[in-house]
């Protein structure tokens, strides 16, 4: 499972230690202005995002990155990170 994760990341090997799931008490995506959408043709599916993400809002989903909007807070890290820019933050009229 740990090799599923494994990246290099501006050439440093970069390993997750523990990807923990939160409970319903612990969403943290509520009064989230901005969410991250993913352009999947644009996407090298390089798991960046899904390494660098402080909430683990990033998940892996039969072979397809999609983002918990309960726990994701907006705050870009995936955005501004991805190699590929295949990642907007674009407004959230919802807010979760």
């Amino acid at each position: 499972m740990i090799e599923e994760y494994q990246i290099k990341y501006k050439g440093v090997e970069v390993i997750p230690v523990v990807r923990v799931e939160k409970t319903k008490a612990q969403k943290t995506g509520v009064g989230r202005i901005f969410k991250p959408v993913r352009d999947r043709k644009k996407c090298a599916k390089c798991k960046t995002c899904l390494i660098l993400c402080p909430e683990n809002a990033v998940k892996l989903d039969k072979g397809e990155f999609v983002f918990d909007y309960d726990v994701c807070n907006g705050c870009g890290i995936c955005a501004k990170e991805c190699p590929a820019k295949a990642i907007t933050m674009e407004r959230d009229l919802h807010g979760s």
